[in-house]
Protein backbone atom coordinates (compact mmCIF):
# COMPACT_ATOMS: atom_id res chain seq x y z
CA UNK A 1 0.00 0.00 0.00
CA UNK A 2 1.34 3.55 -1.01
CA UNK A 3 0.23 6.54 -0.05
CA UNK A 4 -2.47 6.83 -1.94
CA UNK A 5 -4.67 4.66 -0.16
CA UNK A 6 -5.21 1.57 -2.51
CA UNK A 7 -2.66 -1.35 -2.98
CA UNK A 8 -0.38 -0.35 -6.00
CA UNK A 9 -1.03 -2.33 -9.11
CA UNK A 10 2.15 -3.89 -10.74
CA UNK A 11 2.98 -4.87 -14.17
CA UNK A 12 5.53 -7.73 -14.63
CA UNK A 13 7.05 -7.98 -18.21
CA UNK A 14 8.42 -11.12 -18.44
CA UNK A 15 8.62 -14.03 -21.21
CA UNK A 16 10.57 -16.70 -18.94
CA UNK A 17 7.99 -19.23 -16.57
CA UNK A 18 10.29 -19.78 -14.25
CA UNK A 19 11.33 -16.78 -13.60
CA UNK A 20 7.64 -15.50 -13.56
CA UNK A 21 6.90 -17.97 -11.03
CA UNK A 22 9.94 -17.22 -8.96
CA UNK A 23 9.00 -13.26 -9.11
CA UNK A 24 5.58 -14.33 -8.00
CA UNK A 25 6.92 -16.24 -4.86
CA UNK A 26 9.42 -13.65 -3.99
CA UNK A 27 6.41 -11.08 -3.74
CA UNK A 28 4.51 -13.69 -1.73
CA UNK A 29 7.27 -14.36 0.72
CA UNK A 30 8.30 -10.73 1.42
CA UNK A 31 4.44 -10.39 2.09
CA UNK A 32 4.12 -8.36 -1.06
CA UNK A 33 -0.05 -8.84 -1.26
CA UNK A 34 -0.46 -6.24 -4.31
CA UNK A 35 -2.40 -6.89 -7.43
CA UNK A 36 0.44 -8.14 -10.10
CA UNK A 37 -0.66 -9.15 -13.78
CA UNK A 38 1.72 -10.21 -16.07
CA UNK A 39 2.48 -10.23 -19.88
CA UNK A 40 4.64 -12.75 -21.29
CA UNK A 41 6.60 -10.19 -24.35
CA UNK A 42 6.81 -6.44 -25.74
CA UNK A 43 4.07 -6.22 -28.10
CA UNK A 44 1.27 -7.94 -25.05
CA UNK A 45 3.10 -5.60 -22.99
CA UNK A 46 2.18 -2.64 -25.18
CA UNK A 47 -1.33 -3.96 -25.65
CA UNK A 48 -1.88 -4.21 -22.05
CA UNK A 49 -0.59 -0.25 -21.38
CA UNK A 50 -2.64 0.93 -23.90
CA UNK A 51 -5.69 -0.81 -22.66
CA UNK A 52 -5.76 -2.65 -26.63
CA UNK A 53 -7.89 -5.56 -27.27
CA UNK A 54 -8.27 -7.84 -24.18
CA UNK A 55 -6.79 -5.34 -21.70
CA UNK A 56 -8.86 -2.48 -22.48
CA UNK A 57 -11.22 -2.55 -19.45
CA UNK A 58 -7.73 -3.41 -17.77
CA UNK A 59 -6.38 -0.48 -14.97
CA UNK A 60 -3.03 0.84 -15.86
CA UNK A 61 -0.28 -0.26 -13.49
CA UNK A 62 1.45 1.97 -11.11
CA UNK A 63 4.62 0.06 -11.67
CA UNK A 64 6.50 -2.15 -14.26
CA UNK A 65 8.89 -4.92 -13.91
CA UNK A 66 10.24 -5.00 -16.98
CA UNK A 67 12.68 -8.15 -18.65
CA UNK A 68 14.72 -6.79 -21.28
CA UNK A 69 14.97 -9.61 -23.19
CA UNK A 70 11.81 -10.36 -24.79
CA UNK A 71 10.12 -12.06 -28.09
CA UNK A 72 8.19 -9.94 -30.73
CA UNK A 73 9.58 -7.00 -29.12
CA UNK A 74 12.50 -6.30 -26.65
CA UNK A 75 12.09 -4.85 -23.16
CA UNK A 76 14.10 -1.47 -25.05
CA UNK A 77 11.82 -0.90 -27.34
CA UNK A 78 9.01 -1.33 -24.84
CA UNK A 79 10.48 0.99 -22.37
CA UNK A 80 11.42 3.39 -25.18
CA UNK A 81 7.34 3.29 -26.28
CA UNK A 82 6.01 4.25 -22.46
CA UNK A 83 8.42 6.88 -22.17
CA UNK A 84 7.64 8.88 -25.57
CA UNK A 85 3.88 7.70 -24.77
CA UNK A 86 2.52 11.03 -22.66
CA UNK A 87 -0.24 8.18 -20.70
CA UNK A 88 2.73 6.49 -19.84
CA UNK A 89 5.61 8.30 -19.88
CA UNK A 90 4.73 8.44 -15.40
CA UNK A 91 4.88 5.03 -14.45
CA UNK A 92 8.07 4.24 -12.63
CA UNK A 93 9.97 1.15 -14.74
CA UNK A 94 12.12 -0.96 -12.57
CA UNK A 95 14.75 -3.02 -15.58
CA UNK A 96 14.71 -6.56 -14.00
CA UNK A 97 16.98 -9.01 -16.20
CA UNK A 98 19.49 -11.18 -15.99
CA UNK A 99 21.96 -8.90 -18.18
CA UNK A 100 24.48 -7.13 -16.48
CA UNK A 101 25.98 -6.31 -19.55
CA UNK A 102 27.62 -2.27 -19.15
CA UNK A 103 25.73 -1.63 -22.67
CA UNK A 104 22.32 -2.32 -21.09
CA UNK A 105 22.71 -0.71 -18.14
CA UNK A 106 23.82 2.50 -19.91
CA UNK A 107 20.77 2.17 -22.74
CA UNK A 108 17.83 1.26 -19.55
CA UNK A 109 19.06 4.69 -18.12
CA UNK A 110 19.13 6.56 -21.31
CA UNK A 111 15.51 5.32 -22.11
CA UNK A 112 14.61 6.70 -18.43
CA UNK A 113 14.40 3.46 -16.51
CA UNK A 114 13.65 4.16 -12.90
CA UNK A 115 16.39 1.85 -11.95
CA UNK A 116 18.46 -1.15 -13.50
CA UNK A 117 18.53 -4.73 -11.56
CA UNK A 118 20.56 -7.44 -11.94
CA UNK A 119 18.11 -10.73 -10.97
CA UNK A 120 20.17 -12.93 -8.79
CA UNK A 121 20.02 -16.54 -9.75
CA UNK A 122 19.45 -18.05 -6.13
CA UNK A 123 16.13 -17.72 -4.47
CA UNK A 124 16.99 -15.99 -1.45
CA UNK A 125 18.93 -13.20 -3.04
CA UNK A 126 16.07 -13.06 -5.52
CA UNK A 127 13.87 -12.51 -2.72
CA UNK A 128 15.91 -10.29 -0.99
CA UNK A 129 15.62 -8.05 -4.37
CA UNK A 130 12.38 -8.00 -4.03
CA UNK A 131 11.68 -6.76 -0.66
CA UNK A 132 13.80 -4.17 -1.84
CA UNK A 133 11.90 -3.25 -4.39
CA UNK A 134 8.87 -3.61 -2.21
CA UNK A 135 10.18 -1.56 0.11
CA UNK A 136 11.06 1.48 -1.59
CA UNK A 137 8.74 1.55 -4.74
CA UNK A 138 6.04 0.53 -2.24
CA UNK A 139 6.13 1.47 0.98
CA UNK A 140 8.68 4.34 1.06
CA UNK A 141 7.95 6.52 -2.56
CA UNK A 142 5.11 8.41 -3.33
CA UNK A 143 4.20 7.24 -6.88
CA UNK A 144 2.71 9.72 -9.55
CA UNK A 145 -1.45 9.39 -9.94
CA UNK A 146 -2.49 8.11 -13.25
CA UNK A 147 -2.64 10.52 -16.21
CA UNK A 148 -6.78 10.50 -17.14
CA UNK A 149 -6.97 9.40 -20.58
Amino acid sequence: MNSRNHPIRILLVEDNPGDVRLTVEAFKDGKVDNPMDVVRDGVEALAYLRQEGAYRDRPLPDLILLDLNLPRMDGREVLAAVKADARLKHIPVVVLTTSAAEQDVQKSYLLQASCFITKPVDFGKFAEVVRGIDSFYLSIVTLPPQVAS
